[in-house]
C-alpha cells in the first residue's frame, strides 16, 4: 500500500514518531547553537526551536527560553494567512518575521525563520527558530532605546517576507537585511546559522515521513496535541475554582490589574482593565501576553511534559487593543519582555496565597537586559554586549529560593563567561559576587541575586538598560521580608556615582565601571522562625551577614567572620 495513504495508529509507532520530533527540535537546537557568531546565541542560548504541524499549532519544542516556546507558532500562523494560495510555498522556501504586527511577537531584535516541510508534495510540517540578533538597525546601537516612541525607530522590520525561494537565497531582501546592521558580518552569519537549523530539520521530517507514511506522522502529530490537551484538562481540574482579582502598582507609577476565573474546563484571564499603550517601548502584543500566559498556565497543570498546542486549548486571554498588554502599530515594543514578565508575574501572585504548594514568593521577575557597546580597542569593530542578568529567586514552604538563576522568562538560558566578554567586547568583568543587601529572610530564605562588574575598555562606548522591580521588589509570603530591587549603578572615572533602573545611551569611557545589582526572592515565613543552626551556617557560607544574622534572624551568638561583600 502507498506509504502516503497507509496509516498504522499503533501506540508504539507514534511514540516513537514523537520522541524523533523532539529530537529532530533538539538537533536544529544544537546546529544553531554551534555556527551562530553572537555569544548571545551560542553561549547565553537567547533563542528557541520548534516544530508546528501545517496548521502552525506547536508539535514539539527544542531547547531554550521557555517564553519563545510560544512564539513560533504564531509566527508560522502569519506565514499561512500570508500565503494561502497554491504555489505561494514550496519545498525549500525560507520565510523570516521579526515584526510584532506581522507574526514576529516580540521585538524586532527577534528573527523568526520559518521553513514548510514537504513529503509527497504534501505540506506535512513546519520547522522553526528565533534568535536575539545583536544589531538590526534602527535609531540607536544594538537597535534598542528607551527613547523610542514608535517601532520605526527600532529597526528594520520583516513584515513576515520570503528570503529563501525554493533554495535559493533571494539576493535583494538578504542584501537590505545585510545594510541594514551596524554588526553586518554578525547578522548574517547568525541567519545562515537560523537557515541551517531549520533546513536540518526539514530533512529529519522528510525521512520520518518516507520511513512511517505522511498518515501515520500526521496522526502521530494529532494524537500527542490530544495527549497534550488531557493532560492540561485533568491538572485544570485539580486547581482550586473561583474568581481571583489583583491590581498592583507598577516601577512607572502605573497600576496594573488581572482577573483570573478558574473551573472544571478553561482558565480565563482578563486583562482588559489596563492603562493605554504608552509612547516608549514598554509594550506588548497581544501574542506576547499570551505567551507569558501559557507559561504560567504549563507550571500550574503540566510542567513536566514538553508543550504543544493540545496543552494550550483550555486557555481564554482577554485584552484590550491599545492597552500596554495589546499594543497598537505603531507602537515601540522593544523592552516588549518586561511588560510580558510583569504579566506572568501578576498571575503567579494573583494565585500564590491560594496555590502555595505551587507558586513560591516572588523571584527577581526582570531580565535586567544590559546593553553595552561601543568600537572595540583592539579591532577597532562594533561591539554590543547583550547580557541578561542572574538574580533571586523565592521562597516556598519547606525550601530556600534558587540563588542567581535566570528569571522565569529567561529559563533554560547561560550567562556569558567572562572569558567569552572579555575576549569578543571591549570591556573587562572585575567581579561577580552574591548581592548580600537585606532583603528576602524569612523561615525560609529568598535566593541571592548578584553584583556584576563591568569595566569599560574604550572612550565613546553606551549603556542601555530597562530593569523592572527596583522601586517594588520581590515580594514575600506569610510574614517572609520583600526581597531586593534590581538596578545598576555607574560608576565614572571621572564624575558621581549614579544609580537607575533604566538608562538608555548613556555614554562611556575608557575606565568607567557598570555595576549591576540584582535582587533577591522574597522569603516565606518569619525570619525569627529560621532554624538557628541554619542560620549559622547561612552566615557561615557568607549569605547573610553578622548584622542580619542579629537584628533580623535574632541569632545572639555570632559565628564566622564579617561578609560584607556585596552589600550596598
Amino acid at each position: 500500500m502507498d506509504k502516503m495513504h497507509h496509516q498504522n495508529d499503533d501506540p508504539i509507532t507514534l511514540e516513537i514518531i514523537q520522541n524523533s520530533l523532539q529530537a529532530a527540535a533538539d538537533e536544529m537546537f544544537a546546529a544553531m547553537r554551534k555556527t551562530a557568531m553572537s555569544s548571545i546565541i551560542y553561549e547565553v542560548l537567547d533563542m528557541g526551536t520548534g516544530i508546528m504541524d501545517p496548521k502552525g499549532d506547536i508539535a514539539s519544542s527544542g531547547a531554550g527560553i521557555p517564553a519563545f516556546i510560544g512564539v513560533l507558532d504564531k509566527s508560522v500562523k502569519v506565514i499561512i494567512e500570508k500565503f494561502p494560495h497554491a504555489g505561494d510555498v514550496s519545498p525549500g522556501d525560507v520565510f523570516a518575521t521579526n515584526d510584532p504586527y506581522f507574526g514576529g511577537v516580540t521585538h524586532l531584535n527577534d528573527i523568526v525563520v520559518i521553513m514548510p516541510v514537504f513529503s509527497d508534495g504534501e505540506l506535512i510540517a513546519w520547522c522553526a527558530n528565533i534568535a536575539h540578533h545583536s544589531d538590526v538597525g534602527g535609531m540607536a546601537p544594538g537597535s534598542l532605546s528607551g527613547e523610542a516612541t514608535t517601532i520605526f525607530q527600532e529597526g528594520l522590520r520583516l513584515p513576515a517576507v520570503k528570503i529563501i525561494a525554493e533554495g535559493e537565497p533571494i539576493a535583494p531582501v538578504m542584501e537590505v537585511i545585510r545594510v541594514n546592521s551596524r554588526m553586518p558580518d554578525v547578522l548574517q552569519g547568525d541567519l545562515w546559522a537560523a537557515i541551517a537549523s531549520v533546513r536540518v530539520g526539514a530533512r529529519r521530517l522528510e525521512a520520518l515521513a518516507e520511513k512511517y507514511g505522511t498518515r501515520t506522522f500526521a496522526a502521530a502529530i494529532e494524537s500527542f496535541m490530544d495527549f497534550g490537551e488531557r493532560a492540561s484538562r485533568t491538572a485544570l481540574r485539580e486547581l482550586p475554582r473561583g474568581k481571583f482579582e489583583l491590581t498592583e502598582e507598577q516601577d512607572n507609577g502605573q497600576f496594573y490589574n488581572v482577573k483570573i476565573e478558574i473551573d472544571s474546563d478553561q482558565f480565563t484571564v482578563d486583562l482588559r482593565d489596563n492603562p493605554d499603550q504608552l509612547d516608549g517601548p514598554l509594550n506588548t502584543s497581544r501574542d506576547g501576553v499570551m505567551v507569558a500566559v501559557q507559561m504560567i498556565f504549563k507550571s500550574l497543570t503540566d510542567p513536566y511534559s514538553p508543550a504543544n498546542g493540545g496543552s494550550f486549548r483550555p486557555i481564554n486571554l482577554l485584552t484590550r487593543e491599545g492597552s500596554v498588554f495589546h499594543a497598537r502599530e505603531p507602537a515601540p515594543l522593544g523592552f516588549y519582555y518586561e511588560i510580558e514578565l510583569r504579566v506572568y508575574d501578576l498571575i503567579w501572585r494573583c494565585l500564590a496565597e491560594h496555590m502555595p504548594d505551587l507558586l513560591a514568593a516572588g523571584h527577581f521577575a526582570s531580565v535586567c537586559g544590559t546593553f553595552i557597546g561601543g568600537i572595540h580597542p583592539d579591532t577597532g569593530r562594533q561591539y554590543t554586549v547583550i547580557e541578561p542578568q542572574l538574580g533571586g529567586w523565592g521562597a516556598a514552604p519547606g525550601n530556600d529560593g534558587n540563588t542567581a538563576m535566570f528569571c522565569g522568562f529567561h529559563g533554560e538560558t547561560y550567562n556569558c563567561p567572562a572569558e567569552i566578554n572579555e575576549a569578543r567586547n571591549g570591556l573587562i568583568v572585575d567581579q561577580m559576587a552574591l548581592n548580600l543587601s537585606e532583603g528576602g529572610e524569612g523561615q525560609r530564605m529568598g535566593g541571592r541575586g548578584i553584583v556584576m562588574d563591568y569595566r569599560v575598555r574604550s572612550d565613546q562606548g553606551f549603556l542601555t538598560a530597562g530593569y523592572t522591580r527596583s522601586k517594588f521588589p520581590p515580594w514575600g509570603v506569610a510574614g517572609g521580608r520583600d526581597g531586593s530591587p534590581n538596578y545598576i549603578e555607574f560608576i565614572p572615572i571621572e564624575g558621581e556615582k549614579k544609580s537607575f533602573a533604566g538608562v538608555s545611551g548613556l555614554t562611556t569611557n575608557k575606565g568607567d565601571v557598570i555595576r549591576v545589582y540584582t535582587g533577591s526572592g522574597g522569603g516565606f515565613g518569619d525570619p525569627r522562625e529560621r532554624d538557628r543552626q541554619q542560620v549559622r551556617e547561612d552566615l557561615r557560607n557568607g549569605l547573610i551577614t553578622n548584622k542580619a544574622a542579629h537584628e533580623i534572624f535574632g541569632l545572639e551568638d555570632l559565628v564566622g567572620p564579617e561578609t560584607e561583600k556585596g552589600e550596598s
